[in-house]
């Protein structure tokens, strides 16, 4: 059960993190953005396209790879204060009742939303209306359904997780690649005081 719950958290940490380049692309097109406006007077007609296309894809890419981290915000306040097998067992329920019926109606909508826009204009794609560039939008609305598919993948593992919590009464570990600063300063000054109470032990 463990290799196949790393199994799907290798490939949600590989599509999160190639998609995660999106932000290079992003960040050159607003800059040049900037510059082309502010000193040479001369505004592009794509910037603003790219910049939301590529954050869009970003965020939309990552959401299975934050999950795999269990990243995404949650109202723990309870939660967490209730024993390991219960919180499994709340968090399956709320799998099985919420979290898969809603993914699957993202696949279907989002396949149906993006053959749509490449059927658009004779089969040619569709392109932005709101844009002066006429970006083609086809590509982008093929992301919804991936991310879609993405998601409903790492939800399989999130569920094989629970599972083994209520058969071990423990959670599996996750993989940790990313951490806030603060989290990180807050395990070493857990260490320090760790260590501290150690040597104070050991001097009595």
């Amino acid at each position: 059960m463990n290799r196949y719950i790393y199994f799907i958290d290798g490939i949600s940490a590989w599509v999160g993190k190639a998609f995660a380049w999106c932000i290079l692309v992003m960040t050159f097109g607003v800059s040049y953005e900037v510059f082309v406006r502010r000193f040479l007077g001369s505004p592009t007609s794509w910037a603003f396209d790219i910049s939301y296309i590529m954050y869009g894809t970003m965020f939309m890419m990552a959401g299975a790879y934050t999950l795999s981290r269990d990243g995404h915000v949650r109202g723990d306040v309870i939660y967490r204060l209730l024993p390991l097998r219960t919180q499994a067992a709340i968090e399956l329920t709320l799998y099985i009742v919420f979290f898969f019926p809603a993914v699957i109606a993202l696949i279907y909508a989002g396949a149906t939303y993006a053959m749509d826009s490449w059927s658009y204009n004779m089969g040619r794609g569709e392109v932005s209306v709101m844009s002066p560039a006429g970006v083609p939008i086809s590509p982008f609305k093929t992301v919804i359904p991936l991310a879609g598919a993405i998601l409903f993948l790492q939800g399989l593992a999130e569920v094989a997780r629970c599972a083994m919590c209520l058969k071990d009464g423990k959670w599996p570990a996750r993989p940790h690649d990313v951490e806030e600063l603060e989290t990180v300063l807050l395990h070493q000054h857990e260490d320090e005081i760790r260590k501290q109470a150690e040597h104070t032990k050991e001097a009595r």
